[in-house]
């Protein structure tokens, strides 16, 4: 099947191995209006402990959008998420610095035969299992400073955390447990079988971590973040940049925004012909900030639908969440909240702004308040206002959430209606919010 063969439907179920980029091969073309189901592997730890990979995810191939083109836009309306994994490893991480040179998510090395980015095998579990094929070392570039295995219920609305019997059980299906893709080539990172913090319970609430569009330069997928991005600045392997400048070119993908989840919609700036949208890093659940920098990764389903909103010349993404998910300051005004203020506008002689919709703009950089910075630049320039009004609309109508420490951010605000009817999104919001 040609790639550019538009489909209506489009089932994806190939992975790269850990970059994005114009050159990743694309794995066919979409209808404008069309939907996206995808396959995807856990993507933080199993590619992390696998020194093939490039970078600290195992994505999707690129997908290319009928009729995008460089300037537009992608809404992704996410319709389904569905959990397939029965159990993850997770926790905080410890770098073992024999195995990589700059950078632990990205050039890999055998720490005794010296071969980069070496083919692997498993050995055995535990966190000495992911063997170098040439010489048998331990090849992996992790392990856990602090780490917990969780098995889920039947209907992935809970998870508990094992015991040490638990998680060797677990490890011994590893690829069985977390539904590891046909197509994948990570090792399963319930090989490592932790087990502190023990018959703890936590709530489920599935989401996308790395989810976007295709920078129009090749960067390992973890790193497509202004955050993480650092990481490439003066490093000395391929994807090294130079400076700040070059992270520009970034299109925001990794995220790890809880709210990113069913009933959700994403847009995503076009930066290469065609989007090139990609799909992964499903997370079973997180609590905002991520603070341990890693979560719960599954495998897992995607449905989404796509449509291309022509002219809008993002700079980065822009989320409309579920209305539950919205603060309470930023939620759509009730029939009895506007006519309180139809009052108060005619006692004081004041025209009220009727028609107002929640957004909330994305922003990443080196910290959190670099990343609040990025996002009121990028809400800025959508809405053609001075960052005094953005800072203004955002403190009485709005605020900022954080999705990922170090620097990502949601920057909430209700914005006028006809601007974003002059930006072309006004129809999504009025669609996302019942307005």
């Amino acid at each position: 099947m040609s790639q550019r063969e538009i489909q209506q439907e489009l089932s994806v179920d190939q992975y790269t191995l850990g970059l994005v980029g114009p050159e990743q091969e694309w794995v066919g073309t979409v209808a404008d209006g069309g939907t996206i189901e995808t396959y995807t592997p856990p993507a933080c730890w199993g590619p992390m402990i696998t020194p093939e990979f490039r970078g600290g995810h195992e994505v999707t191939r690129p997908i290319r959008v009928e009729n995008a083109e460089v300037g537009d836009a992608i809404a992704l309306k996410i319709r389904e998420i569905e959990v397939t994994s029965m159990a993850t490893s997770t926790g905080t991480m410890r770098e073992r610095k024999e195995a990589f040179g700059d950078d632990p998510f990205v050039d890999h090395q055998c720490p005794e035969c010296g071969t980069e980015w070496p083919d692997s095998v498993v050995e055995g579990t535990g966190e000495d299992a992911i063997r170098c094929v040439e010489c048998g070392a331990n090849a992996s570039s992790f392990g856990f400073e602090y780490g917990y295995t969780v098995a889920f219920d039947e209907e992935r609305t809970v998870g508990l955390t094992m015991d040490e019997s638990g998680a060797h059980e677990l490890a011994k299906d590893a690829a069985e447990a977390m539904d590891i893709p046909e197509n994948s080539r990570q090792h399963p990172i319930l090989l490592y079988e932790p087990a502190e913090m023990p018959g703890t319970l936590g709530r489920l609430r599935p989401f996308i971590g790395n989810v976007g569009t295709t920078p129009p330069v090749e960067l390992p997928d973890s790193h497509n973040a202004g955050d993480f991005g650092q990481f490439l600045i003066d490093a000395d392997h391929d994807w090294g940049i130079e400076n700040e400048d070059e992270l520009e070119k970034r299109t925001d993908g990794h995220m790890d925004v809880s709210e990113v989840r069913a009933g959700a919609t994403l847009l995503c700036p076009v930066e290469v012909d065609g989007g090139g949208v990609y799909v992964g890093d499903l997370h079973a659940n997180q609590g905002d900030g991520e603070l341990s920098l890693h979560t719960t990764d599954v495998s897992g389903t995607v449905r989404m639908d796509v449509e291309v909103i022509e002219g809008l010349d993002l700079n980065g993404p822009i989320l409309l969440p579920n209305e539950e998910d919205l603060p309470f300051i930023s939620k759509p005004y009730s029939e009895e909240e506007r006519e309180a203020g139809r009052e108060l506008a005619a006692k004081h002689g004041v025209e009220m702004d009727e028609e107002m919709g929640p957004i909330q703009v994305i922003g990443s950089g080196a910290t959190i308040n670099d990343a609040t910075e990025n996002a009121f630049d990028r809400a800025s320039e959508l809405l053609e206002m001075s960052e005094g009004e953005i800072r203004s609309r955002c403190t009485f109508t709005g605020g900022v959430q954080v999705g990922r420490l170090p620097g990502v951010v949601q920057l909430d605000m209700l914005a006028p209606m006809d601007l974003l009817e002059e930006r072309g999104i006004a129809h999504l919001v009025r669609e996302q919010y019942d307005l």
